[in-house]
C-alpha cells in the first residue's frame, strides 16, 4: 500500500509499501486467501511425505536399523511408532479443521435461513429461540419470522413433518414466500393461500429430483408431507386476526394470568389436503400493553421425561412470569427453556422453536396514559 506523509507534497517515483511486502496490502482479502490456499495443501501434503520419507531413509540407511539386536528393534521400532502417531495426528487436525470449516459454512447457511429477529418491531418486543433434535445442526423443521408491514405486524410460525436437511428445505420455501407474500396481500387468507401454492410447488420439485424415472408430474408427490402453520396478524390498536392450519395455539400472558389465545379447532396442515374457499380470520381479541404472546411448536410441550411424563409448558410460563410485575420475553424464554431441558433430560427428542411477543406499545388518551378499557378484557373466538 501506497502511504504519503501528511503535509509532503507527492514526489514522482518515491514511494513507500508496506514493510511485508510489495503491495501485500493492496491484494484484496479474496486474493490473498486464493493465494494462500496452494500454501495449505502444499503443506497437508508435504508433511505426510516427509514423514514417510523420514521412516524409508531411516529403513534403508541407518546401519542401527539393519541389525537384528534387541536394542536395535527397540529403537527402529520408536522410530516407527514417532512417524505413525505423526501421520494420525495431521490426519485428524486437518479433519477437524475441514469438520470445523464445514460447520461453519452450514451455520451460516441455516442462519440465513432463519434469520435473527429484531429486539423490537411496531413496539413489540420479540425474543425467538429455537433448539434442533439433530445433532450438529443449528435449526431444523420449525419456523417462524415477524415483519412489519402495512397491514400491520404479521407473524409466522410453523412446523415441518420430521427434521433434518429434508425439512430445513421445506422450512426455506415456506419463509421465502411469507417474506414476499406478507407486503403484497392485504388480507391474512391471501398470504395462507401464496404458502400452500410455495409448499406444493417444492414438493413437486422435490419428488421429481428425487424420483426422476416418474416424469415431470409424479403422481401424489405430497402425500406424507405436510406443514402446521400459524399466521397472526397484529393491528396498530393491539387486534389480534389469526389463521392456524394443524398449529398448537399460542398462550397469552397477562400479568401472572397464562391462558391459549383461542380454543377454536384449527383447519389442516398445509399439504395433504386443499384449503377451504372461505378463509375468514379468526379474531381473538386485543393484544393489550404489557400482555405477551407466546408461540410454540409441539416439540416443546410434546417432550417427556424419563417417566414418560409431557413437559407442562403452561406452567413453566407461569412460573416464568409469577412474581413479575413486567414480562420481560428473554426472561421467560430463558426460563422455558431451562425447564424443558431439566425436564427432557437433555436435547428433546422433536425440534422446539419459542416466539414472545410483548406488547410495550403506549396507548395515549385525552385524559393522559391509560390501560384501554374494554368491555371483555379475555380473547374472544368467533368459530
Amino acid at each position: 500500500m501506497i502511504r504519503i506523509k501528511a503535509g509532503a507534497p507527492r514526489r514522482a517515483g518515491r514511494a513507500r509499501t508496506d514493510s511485508r511486502g510489495p503491495g501485500h496490502r493492496c491484494l484484496p482479502g479474496w486474493l490473498r486467501t486464493s493465494a494462500r490456499r496452494p500454501l495449505r495443501r502444499a503443506i497437508s501434503l508435504g508433511l505426510p511425505t516427509a514423514w514417510g520419507a523420514v521412516a524409508i531413509t531411516y529403513k534403508l540407511v541407518c546401519p542401527l536399523a539393519q541389525q537384528n539386536g534387541l536394542g536395535a528393534r527397540v529403537v527402529t521400532s520408536a522410530v516407527f511408532f514417532a512417524v505413525g502417531t505423526g501421520l494420525i495426528l495431521h490426519v485428524r487436525r486437518t479433519l477437524l479443521r475441514e469438520l470445523r470449516q464445514a460447520r461453519q459454512a452450514a451455520g451460516a447457511a441455516q442462519r440465513v435461513l432463519l434469520r435473527p429477529l429484531p429486539p423490537r418491531v411496531e413496539g413489540l418486543n420479540i425474543a425467538a429461540a429455537q433448539l434442533s433434535a439433530d445433532r450438529g445442526a443449528i435449526i431444523g423443521g420449525d419456523l417462524y419470522e415477524v415483519v412489519a408491514t402495512e397491514h400491520g405486524v404479521r407473524v409466522v410460525m410453523g412446523d415441518v413433518r420430521g427434521h433434518g436437511l429434508g425439512a430445513i428445505g421445506t422450512a426455506a420455501a415456506v419463509l421465502g414466500s411469507f417474506r414476499e407474500a406478507v407486503h403484497d396481500e392485504a388480507q391474512l387468507d391471501g398470504v395462507l393461500r401464496r404458502l400452500e401454492r410455495a409448499l406444493a410447488r417444492h414438493l413437486r420439485e422435490r419428488a421429481r429430483a428425487e424420483h426422476p424415472s416418474a416424469g415431470s408430474a409424479p403422481d401424489n408427490p405430497v402425500a406424507e408431507e405436510f406443514v402446521t402453520v400459524l399466521l397472526l396478524e397484529i393491528g396498530r390498536d393491539g387486534e389480534v386476526r389469526a389463521l392456524n392450519c394443524g398449529h398448537p395455539w399460542p398462550y397469552l400472558l397477562s400479568g401472572s394470568r397464562v391462558e391459549q389465545l383461542a380454543r377454536a379447532d384449527p383447519l389442516p396442515p398445509l399439504g395433504p389436503f386443499p384449503l377451504p374457499a372461505e378463509l375468514p380470520a379468526l379474531h381473538c381479541g386485543h393484544l393489550l400493553p404489557g400482555e405477551a404472546l407466546v408461540l410454540h411448536t409441539d416439540g416443546a410441550e410434546d417432550a417427556r421425561d424419563a417417566c414418560g411424563r409431557f413437559f407442562s409448558l403452561s406452567e413453566a410460563l407461569s412460573r416464568a412470569v409469577h412474581g413479575s410485575p413486567v414480562v420481560a420475553p428473554q426472561v421467560v424464554l430463558g426460563s422455558v427453556f431451562t425447564a424443558l431441558l431439566r425436564h427432557a433430560g437433555g436435547t428433546p427428542a422433536d425440534d422446539v422453536a419459542l416466539l414472545v411477543l410483548h406488547n410495550d406499545r403506549q396507548v395515549r388518551h385525552a385524559l393522559g396514559n391509560a390501560r384501554p378499557t374494554t368491555t371483555n378484557p379475555q380473547p374472544t373466538t368467533h368459530g
